[in-house]
């Protein structure tokens, strides 16, 4: 029997490395469109937390293909990141313009809105996302926190838009809309 696991093993071992290698040659031989190596730099400096260098990869891939949704969706992401939530907004309602369907960027655009302290266009538009579609609003799941080293869940934008309501509903000198460290843990939401 061991012979024969041996073997099996053998088999294995050979045809995943086989597989990897013609795998390899052709992604390296595939025809990309125009920006996607941009792109891609981005997405891995975002992901790497050089929020400003992949900013800028994003742009270089809209500069070679103003088209390229996944390039333009990375720059909003980013400039929500960095901290400049006006641009992101203005980004987001192009994005929209182009995809009314996708309720991720109705997300994205009431946490720029809520971080600006626009606090009802962000219900409204966590409203609209969840409305789209419900599973938006669960946050991140564990896979993606584990990748991102939370050990907690932070708030979805279920919980945020319910907060929200809760708040608005009360009189203005009992409201409290901001809590730093929350609004802080506050990502975008990534399809």
């Amino acid at each position: 029997m061991a012979e024969r696991t041996y073997r099996l093993l053998m088999a294995t071992a050979i045809t995943l490395t086989v597989a990897w290698v013609l795998w390899s040659f052709y992604d390296m031989h595939r025809s990309r469109e125009p920006g996607d190596y941009a792109y891609h730099a981005g997405s891995n400096f975002f992901a790497d937390g050089q929020y400003q260098q992949a900013l800028e990869s994003y742009r270089e891939a809209l500069a070679a293909a103003p088209d390229h949704l996944a390039a333009l969706r990375g720059e909003a992401e980013a400039l929500i990141v960095l901290g400049r939530e006006a641009e992101a907004i203005e980004t987001y309602q192009a994005l929209i313009a182009r995809q009314p369907e996708f309720a991720g960027h109705h997300a994205n655009l009431g946490i720029a809105h809520d971080r600006l302290g626009q606090h009802r266009e962000a219900l409204a538009s966590y409203r609209r996302a969840l409305s789209m579609d419900e599973a938006v609003g669960d946050g991140p799941g564990w896979l993606t926190r584990f990748f991102r080293k939370q050990a907690e869940k932070p708030p979805g934008i279920a919980e945020r838009a319910a907060y929200l309501q809760a708040q608005l509903a009360l009189p203005e000198a009992e409201r409290v809309l901001r809590v730093p460290e929350l609004d802080q843990a506050q990502r975008p939401y990534k399809e």
